[in-house]
């Protein structure tokens, strides 16, 4: 056996497939590990113990590493100091001093078994997929700043984007209202090769039937009633990009057997037009609705179903993932001041992100961006807590804080409230100037140095009108 790294695989290995790196001195040995791993279809390279740190020097192909024989110091080394790579052993001597080290994640038996060898490669892909990802963190990147959030449930419509994003095949978003669909199909579109070409969303649900054949295909000048000039659709406005086909569940069924012929053959013919324009397009498809009752009830095609859902990526809905509700928050309030040239900002108490957490959000995201705008209206640069809530929003009980103020002020206030709404200039007091003289002749004030009233005319007439109307003398409105 060439102790050298070389490819040996009985299907020639490319950049693009992880490799299986055998490091192993004995020949006989290493040959049975290569016709099985051949067998299944794998790919192998093969290093002598001596050059191993050599072999792993480019890590990025190396799916996982099998260790055999004696492991001494220094492959003992190269296992610790590549933590990103998972180790398998056979056949080792002494491997107590190795499998300490949890990238180690199992050992073949001898004679090697192929179900084992099969679920030990799916544990080292898993490995992989799971890998927390260098050089960025979840959810902070320019590319994914829209996907806001850590839980477990976006770090896997993350790693999906990912997945898919490459690869040509047709997506189909699902998930309610508001979980950010568009937001998912565009991540899809920045990520693939299409990035440099355009992304045209169109909402199915929002362009009458009559219409969306148009809107889609485009028409000639003079298909129909009103078609005064030749227009592009969404096919041939999104040539070399994305079509991002939003609510296709509300598309009307002749729609769909028009869109799944384009999906088939992937050309199509403008309205009124006869000849046929290539569709070099990639199709994300979105709905909040649950297209396989659609197809039981007969609203949807089976066939286009599953010409649309080769992928499909579920977004979890916020009652899912409440612990990314507080990055939403920060997230969300950064946009308005950005995006909306909002100067005003407002803050959230811990119990309140708290009473936000309890709630059902059945808006999703949508409802939460439409409170923070509600609150930057009423409590600008305020800072918000579950009293300042809406009342459906208050899920945690806080003792909401009652100022108390100086008598001067409370004073002031209560005869402010007591004048309110009188117009002293509207009220005639003619009829009345001989019971209000010998009102007034019955009057006496009684001043004392704490409590001084300034009487005014103004305040002789309110005093008649109120009065009169509440049937009280004088003395009781000035004690």
């Amino acid at each position: 056996m060439n102790d050298s790294s070389v490819a040996i695989s009985a299907v020639p290995a490319t950049n693009e497939h992880k490799r299986i790196l055998i490091i192993d001195d004995d020949p006989i040995r290493s040959q049975q590990i290569n016709t099985v791993l051949a067998f299944v279809g794998e790919y192998y390279i093969h290093s002598s113990q001596e050059k191993a740190a050599a072999a792993l020097a480019d890590s990025s192909h190396i799916l996982t590493v099998i260790l055999t024989g004696q492991v001494n110091d220094e492959l003992g080394a190269l296992v610790k100091n590549n933590p990103r790579i998972p180790f398998i052993l056979h056949d080792v001597l002494d491997a107590s001093a190795i499998t300490i080290n949890v990238n180690v994640i199992g050992t073949l038996s001898t004679p090697l078994n192929y179900a084992q060898l099969t679920e030990l490669i799916h544990h080292c892909h898993q490995y992989h997929n799971k890998l927390p990802k260098a050089g960025r963190k979840l959810g902070s990147s320019v590319l994914f700043r829209s996907l806001v959030g850590t839980s477990k449930a976006m770090n896997k419509v993350r790693f999906l984007i990912e997945q898919v994003a490459k690869n040509p095949a047709s997506v189909l978003v699902l998930g309610e209202s508001g979980t950010g669909k568009e937001v998912v199909a565009r991540n899809i579109h920045n990520l693939s090769d299409r990035a440099q070409g355009t992304f045209v969303p169109v909402n199915c649900g929002a362009i009458p039937a009559e219409l969306l054949e148009s809107e889609l295909f485009g028409h000639e000048k003079g298909a129909f009633t009103g078609a005064i000039s030749t227009r592009k659709g969404r096919f041939e406005l999104a040539e070399g990009g994305t079509l991002f086909l939003d609510e296709i569940g509300d598309m009307p069924q002749p729609m769909q057997v028009k869109l799944l012929r384009v999906l088939q053959e992937r050309t199509f013919e403008r309205v009124g037009g006869s000849k046929s324009l290539k569709a070099d397009v990639r199709i994300i498809a979105a709905t909040h609705q649950n297209l396989e009752d659609m197809i039981k009830t007969g609203d949807f095609r089976e066939d286009l179903y599953y010409r649309l859902n080769v992928f499909p990526i579920e977004t979890p809905a916020l009652r899912e993932r409440k612990e990314d509700i507080p990055l939403l928050l920060k997230e969300l309030l950064s946009r308005f001041e950005h995006e909306h040239e909002q100067k005003r900002t407002i803050r959230f108490t811990d119990k309140a992100i708290e009473s936000l957490m309890e709630h059902s959000w059945k808006g999703n995201v949508r409802e939460l961006s439409n409170l923070i705008e509600r609150m930057l209206i009423m409590y600008g640069d305020q800072i918000v807590d579950v009293a300042e809530l809406p009342t459906k929003y208050q899920h945690v009980e806080a003792e909401e804080y009652t100022p108390e103020y100086p008598e001067e002020i409370q004073e002031k206030e209560a005869i402010n409230e007591l004048f309110s709404g009188f117009d002293f200039d509207d009220y005639d007091d003619d009829e009345d100037s001989v019971d209000a003289q010998e009102e007034d002749n019955n009057t006496e004030l009684s001043c004392t140095p704490n409590n001084v009233w300034f009487i005014t005319p103004r305040w002789i007439k309110f005093k008649r009108v109120f009065s009169r109307v509440r049937n009280i003398s004088y003395q009781s409105i000035v004690s």
